[in-house]
């Protein structure tokens, strides 16, 4: 899986810390950027993109790590959360971890540790991305649809006869049930209810 294209975004307020992760990071072949608050981070418009954020627990004087792994999960951001912690922050990161976040590290864990759990991190969101885009694909496809054709689609992922549509739709009549059974099959480009019932199903149309 090629994850060398996400993107990784550094939020720490220490300068050397925020520097030195960059450096190791860009030595890799990632492609990285810095932020020195949460608060730009937050105003940066890259909260959607795909990719993983490293994220330092405390950022005093401005918001903490946590408000802005919070404020992601309120934007439904898909991007994939791993904190820093010092050592009296570890069950604060753990806390975090069980609300969402993909893992911590304490900032002593050294280059080697903190390399293979960024891998992991861009490996998830390899995943989440291509979720996220087979269901774009999937909404587009749907959206073909007039509105009674998704209707009749519904009936057609359970099994249903035309005629027994028809007695669900009434008052329609079955051959116009077959017109649009038809026609759905033509814009989705399917065959059979199965297929029609997994599109519905995996993407939660």
């Amino acid at each position: 899986m090629n994850t060398s294209n996400l993107n990784i975004f550094v939020v720490d307020n220490d300068t050397a810390v925020r520097n030195s992760l960059g450096l190791l990071l860009l030595s890799r072949g990632h492609v990285v950027q810095t932020f020195e608050s949460g608060e730009s981070f937050l105003a940066s418009g890259k909260l959607h993109q795909c990719g993983c954020v490293i994220l330092d627990l405390r950022m005093e004087p401005g918001i903490s790590g946590l408000h802005v792994f919070q404020e992601l999960k309120a934007q439904a951001s898909s991007l994939v959360v791993l904190f820093l912690s010092g050592h009296g922050d570890i069950s604060i990161a753990v806390d975090a971890v069980q609300n969402g976040a993909f893992g911590w590290l304490e900032k002593s864990c050294g280059n080697e540790r903190l390399l293979e759990k960024v891998k992991e991190a861009l490996v998830q969101a390899a995943k989440m991305g291509a979720k996220r885009e087979s269901k774009q694909k999937a909404a587009a496809l749907w959206q073909k649809l007039t509105p009674r054709e998704q209707e009749v689609a519904r009936y057609v992922a359970r099994g249903l006869s035309s005629k027994l549509i028809a007695r669900e739709l009434a008052p329609i009549e079955t051959r116009t049930v077959d017109t649009h059974r038809a026609h759905l099959y033509e814009k989705l480009g399917m065959s059979n209810p199965i297929e029609i019932d997994r599109l519905i199903r995996d993407n939660e149309l």
